[in-house]
């Protein structure tokens, strides 16, 4: 049931911007001016910044849970599995309805050079990216990616050839002079609004991202740079590009024109012959329409998936196809986009799926504030939103000023979506689901309802996002106590000879430590190996994160509780850590990627065998930034024997952490003399550790390949 993580940096990107770039730019702006005149292009900029509180909200919660369903996930995990309900269903039809109106301006393109009826031609692309969404997410996104590409090239140089016209000759008139910049605002400060909320559903794309956040590779990097750099891209590209169509077309025309980018284009691009800078942008609307069509149908599928792993929806629509797809959830999807196309018309549908989106978005600004009140440790975000909580707050506020200027039917629409919602969860989900939100959490009166496995549940998704970069794990791993006890002795003794350890090195009492240790940790009931432990504290006193490893085969008898029940069981490897009380975070990341280590095959076996403290270390290391290398004569790494360490180049990602010598280790300093036989536990970055392989382990002294 677990998805690939496959998406990247320009994935995500391309994904953002490709469900933004469609009727935002190449259908809405001659309809927006409708209702403020010339000054639309201004309209565009205001809704960017408007989406800028729910964007650094989403990307909070993303990079903190990254996992399919996007606001649906936020909102049940937060405010409580109702909220999701109605909010998962509602952003899913929005997102649906925003691409059937995308998909069928595909076809109404591709009617103004072939003789095809605009819905046949819509319904056979629904077909083609429903093939390309079963085949994979990142077969899906190459074409998202090339869509996109050539979508900014058009439309730029039409940005770039339409300003060198406006300021630069004399065949269009700048804005000071030019009759079509007047009346500036046609219909006032209400009509400003309005048509901040009606263009609001081209910056909706933005915001998608999130339902495939379990699919990208480094979400706490990716997810909120990438976000950034779409609005930065799009909201330029609305704010200029319509500015250029403004000037260009007259007023009269410009608030009929379905295709102003076309009809823009006609005046510009005189540098090309005949009509083919028509045909140029006609291309470049129809590779928006398909970007949008396509990652609309990539993203609203994952809502029944995400749902559906939590019983809100039927088991089967969460089971993954052989291509790591969610197949039966985009087939659900595709039939009901499939269904507006044929029943739907085009009218309205912009103004009721922003409707309902800026209810969500409201509600996602509320989730932050829900979260960071929880006081849940394992709710860990690697990016935080600016400005917390104005920011959140501002959110909420525009989103309610601009739906009281959308009308009563987009309010009755998400009124009837809500009532829907409701319905579901009362008569199908609420008996098959057990849980409460995050929200219960933070009002301590409400304590007797906070769900015990929502902590659990971050803590397993902060052990699959790993470690961030710059958490000590390794240097804590080296520098740490080995301890192997072939006696028979007390749970209670351990610990106490561990914390008197502890408090020699950070002079605290042994006692408040013996005390945090024997506390119960929330991090054991997510350890399923069995004669393994893991104990942690935490102290303001401490300075570093510091590990103490007990090794006992004959085991150690230890009270444990699992699942509710108490039981005791003989514990042959204890792990003991510290860290700095502000550190509580970094903590539980340690402590995950302990865990990640324990759950290799036949580790309590394993970890017996290691005779020695470096063999035992770098088994626990083992990884794609760990790697031995041993000092022998007639080999590449032979010029280092004699040596002292500093004089041995070595790139500065990586470190000689520890070096073995007649059978004892330690950790070396600059000036360690290194000799014949030393074994070096290099650690560092992938691709130098690469390097080094390559060059002293990967052939031998004669340059042959072993």
């Amino acid at each position: 049931m677990k998805l690939k993580k496959e998406l990247g940096l320009f994935d995500v990107f391309t994904i953002s911007t490709g469900a933004m770039f469609s009727s935002g730019f190449f259908l809405l702006p001659g309809l927006a001016s409708q209702f403020t005149g010339p000054s639309v292009f201004l309209a565009y900029l205001v809704a960017g910044l408007l989406i800028m509180p729910a964007m650094f909200s989403i990307a909070e919660i993303s990079t903190a849970l990254p996992r399919s369903g996007g606001a649906y996930f936020f909102l049940d995990r937060s405010l409580g599995p109702m909220m999701g309900t109605i909010g998962g269903l509602g952003t899913y039809f929005a997102l649906m309805f925003k691409t059937a109106f995308a998909i069928i301006g595909i076809g109404a393109y591709a009617a103004i050079f072939f003789d095809v009826p605009v819905r046949t031609i819509a319904i056979s692309a629904v077909i083609l990216f429903t093939v390309l969404n079963l085949m994979g997410v990142k077969k899906t996104t190459g074409f998202q990616n090339f869509f996109v590409v050539f979508l900014i090239i058009v439309v730029g140089t039409f940005i770039l050839d339409g300003l060198y016209n406006i300021f630069l000759t004399d065949r269009f008139a700048p804005p000071a002079s030019n009759d079509n910049f007047s009346p500036f605002f046609s219909e006032g400060f209400e009509g400003v609004i309005i048509t901040v909320g009606f263009v609001f559903v081209s910056y909706l794309g933005l915001t998608q991202i999130a339902s495939v956040a379990e699919e990208i590779k480094d979400p706490e990097r990716n997810i909120p740079l990438g976000m950034l750099l779409s609005l930065v891209v799009t909201g330029t590209v609305y704010f200029l590009g319509v500015f250029v169509m403004v000037s260009v077309i007259d007023t009269e025309s410009f608030a009929q024109d379905l295709a102003p980018a076309a009809t823009a284009v006609k005046e510009l691009f005189t540098w090309l012959p005949g009509d083919l800078g028509v045909y140029f942008m006609t291309a470049a609307a129809m590779a928006a329409f398909a970007s949008t069509g396509n990652s609309g149908l990539l993203t609203s599928s994952r809502y029944p998936f995400a749902m559906s792993r939590d019983n809100l929806f039927p088991l089967r629509f969460s089971r993954v196809g052989a291509s790591g797809t969610p197949t039966l959830s985009i087939l659900l999807t595709s039939t009901i986009i499939l269904f507006f196309i044929l029943v739907l018309s085009e009218e309205g549908i912009a103004k009721l799926a922003s409707t309902f989106q800026l209810v969500i978005f409201m509600l996602i600004n509320f989730s932050v504030i829900v979260f960071r009140n929880s006081k849940i440790e394992s709710y860990d975000p690697g990016y935080k939103t600016p400005l917390y909580p104005g920011m959140q707050i501002a959110g909420i506020v525009v989103s309610i000023v601009v739906i009281a200027y959308m009308g009563w039917l987009a309010i009755l629409f998400c009124s009837f979506i809500i009532f829907v919602g409701f319905l579901w969860y009362k008569y199908y989900v609420r008996n098959k689901v057990k849980r409460e939100g995050a929200v219960f959490h933070w009002f301590a009166l409400l304590g007797k309802y906070q769900h015990e496995d929502l902590e659990n549940e971050f803590m397993m998704i902060l052990k699959e996002k790993g470690l961030r970069r710059g958490d000590p794990f390794d240097e804590t791993l080296i520098r740490a106590r080995v301890t192997r006890s072939d006696k028979k002795i007390e749970f209670e003794e351990l610990v106490d000879f561990v914390a008197e350890g502890f408090s020699i090195e950070s002079h605290i009492s042994a006692g408040t430590l013996t005390k945090e240790l024997m506390a119960t940790s929330p991090i054991e009931p997510a350890l399923v190996i069995p004669e393994v432990s893991l104990l942690y504290a935490k102290h303001e006193k401490i300075e570093h994160p510091s590990l103490h490893i007990v090794i006992s085969p004959q085991g150690i008898r230890k009270p444990v509780s699992k699942g509710g029940v108490s039981s005791e069981d003989y514990i042959k490897v204890f792990f003991f850590l510290v860290n700095p009380t502000e550190e509580s975070r970094q903590q539980l990341r340690m402590l995950s990627r302990l865990i990640d280590i324990i759950e290799r095959e036949d580790f309590v076996e394993e970890i017996l065998k290691r005779d020695n403290t470096r063999e035992l270390k770098e088994y626990l290391l083992h990884n794609e930034r760990f790697l031995t290398v041993r000092l022998l004569p007639g080999t590449v790494q032979a010029n280092m024997i004699g040596r002292q360490l500093k004089d041995v180049r070595f790139s500065s990602k990586v470190l000689v952490a520890l070096i073995e010598r007649d059978g004892k280790t330690f950790t070396p300093h600059g000036e360690t003399e290194l000799k014949e036989s030393d074994v070096l536990t290099i650690i560092g970055e992938p691709d130098a550790i690469s390097r080094i392989f390559n060059k002293y382990i990967k052939y031998d002294s004669n340059n042959k390949e072993i």
